[in-house]
């Protein structure tokens, strides 16, 4: 099943309103948007409430439905348009968080791959299962209980999704999810359209049936379901799935960018068109105060949103020994919490790790820059940095180490997700030689995975530019 980072736009949408009194006047016109009991009251902040954790934290959720805003099935000729198939399915295949420290304009929103490996009640399964798994048990509880409104009976099963999605977020993420946007197909093409269009850049021609995608090489604008396509191909992408997140992330900031430069927001047409996309069929929770957030956002500026990927362990997980060709996601529960936590500037409580043994990285994996910042993460963690240099490509990573320092070389394999260790009598006395192979994806890889032969993977993604991708 592909997806489409459909969920963030209307989150987005909502951000960039902000840069204008026009648009903030104008916002009140959404007061019509479909609204779900997602957060609950046991979540929700009190009027002029700071956040607990120092962040407005904002989970944009994309669902792979083939219904409108009301639940109402999309009509052939619009499935043919969106170019996808009749039947869909309760996976979220999006996950973003939005993450807007108090006290300054630095936005920061980064992904959760859909097929994260995590936790949840039940047992361990791919985060984008949680959504369908909990609407199910709570239609069948509704079935059960003799409710025969059918209206009711669905929107109990959506909320009670929602909650569950929200929640296994939370868990992940240590983050405290304050509000929540979910959109689906239809309103990502729509929305794609309202701004008429997004620049985007690819490092090559690419063309993929499953997706619809049939793209050149170079900078393009796309909208409607070009656009649709374009951030739901994951077929012929060095990465796939993690390939296919960065292209969301960097058409999502291009949207920014374009809504933030001034040219929807000043042009009433076009800002009508937009608003009446979000309002066709974005869900938020009930109690977000549009105008209250707008009045918080302002000031914020096209450069001032900035993407990224929570660390990734191993791409391709195999967590079914009874079924080995099945594979998913493998995250670090703690890793993610810890890059969570650092987006918004959160000191740790833990004691410092002593000074550590030097530690020499070398990239073996042709990202630009992967060696530096990994170096930068082990020495953040108590190790003194040694050399960064290129190797010979290889395409795993491993961590090689005298015997005498055979504990901290583990403990460093583990920080960096779990890499292979090697005991060798050709590393310097003293030090501990680290070096990354092609798919390493673990912290400092700055999006996840490696992809040989393709260094601007690793240029920043922000709302200021066209970033180019594979």
């Amino acid at each position: 099943m592909h997806s489409a980072a459909k969920a963030v736009v209307a989150g987005l949408a909502l951000v960039v309103f902000a840069g204008s009194a026009y648009g903030y006047s104008t916002l009140k016109s959404l007061d019509g948007v479909t609204r779900s009991d997602v957060i609950g009251e046991e979540g929700e902040a009190k009027p002029g409430e700071q956040p607990a954790d120092g962040s407005l934290d904002i989970l944009l959720v994309g669902r792979d439905s083939r219904t409108d805003g009301q639940g109402n099935p999309l009509s052939a000729d619009m499935l043919r348009e969106l170019r996808a198939g009749a039947n869909g399915d309760d996976l979220t295949d999006t996950l973003i968080v939005l993450r807007i420290p108090n006290g300054t304009h630095d936005v920061h929103a980064f992904s959760i791959p859909r097929d994260s490996y995590v936790s949840m009640p039940g047992g361990k399964d791919k985060i984008n299962s949680a959504f369908g798994t909990a609407k199910l048990a709570e239609a069948e509880r509704q079935q059960r209980a003799g409710e025969t409104d059918k209206a009711k009976a669905t929107q109990a099963a959506l909320t009670a999704g929602r909650r569950a999605t929200r929640q296994v977020v939370e868990d992940l993420t240590g983050v405290k999810i304050d509000h929540f946007a979910e959109v689906n197909l239809l309103s990502f093409y729509e929305i794609s359209k309202a701004v008429g269009g997004v620049d985007v850049c690819l490092n090559n021609a690419t063309k993929d049936e499953n997706s619809g995608a049939n793209f050149r090489k170079g900078e393009q604008t796309i909208s409607g379901a070009d656009a649709l396509a374009f951030v739901r191909q994951r077929e012929n992408l060095p990465r796939s799935d993690l390939d296919r997140v960065r292209r969301q992330q960097v058409f999502l900031a291009s949207l920014a960018k374009k809504v933030l430069s001034g040219g929807t927001l000043a042009n009433p047409a076009k800002l009508s068109d937009l608003i009446d996309a979000v309002k066709r069929s974005v869900v938020l929770d009930e109690g977000w105060n549009l105008l209250d957030f707008v009045a918080q956002m302002r000031g914020v500026t096209g450069g001032g949103i900035q993407f990224g990927t929570v660390p990734v362990v191993n791409p391709d997980y195999r967590y079914n020994p009874q079924h080995p060709a099945w594979t998913a996601v493998q995250v670090d529960p703690a890793q993610v919490k810890a890059f969570a936590a650092g987006l918004i500037g959160k000191q740790g409580t833990a004691t410092p790790t002593p000074p550590g043994p030097t530690v020499d990285v070398a990239n073996a994996g042709g990202k630009a820059g992967l060696a530096g910042r990994v170096a930068d993460v082990l020495r953040d963690k108590g190790f003194t940095p040694g050399e960064t240099s290129n190797a010979p490509a290889r395409r795993t990573s491993v961590v090689r180490f005298p015997a005498d320092l055979a504990e901290r070389g583990a403990e460093i394999a583990k920080q960096l997700g779990g890499l292979a260790t090697e005991l060798s009598t050709s590393v310097t006395a003293g030090h501990i030689e680290v070096v990354l192979g092609q798919v390493y994806s673990g912290p400092g890889v700055n999006g996840g995975g490696g992809a040989p032969g393709a260094p601007d993977t690793d240029a920043p993604i922000t709302s200021g530019g066209v970033v180019c991708v594979d």
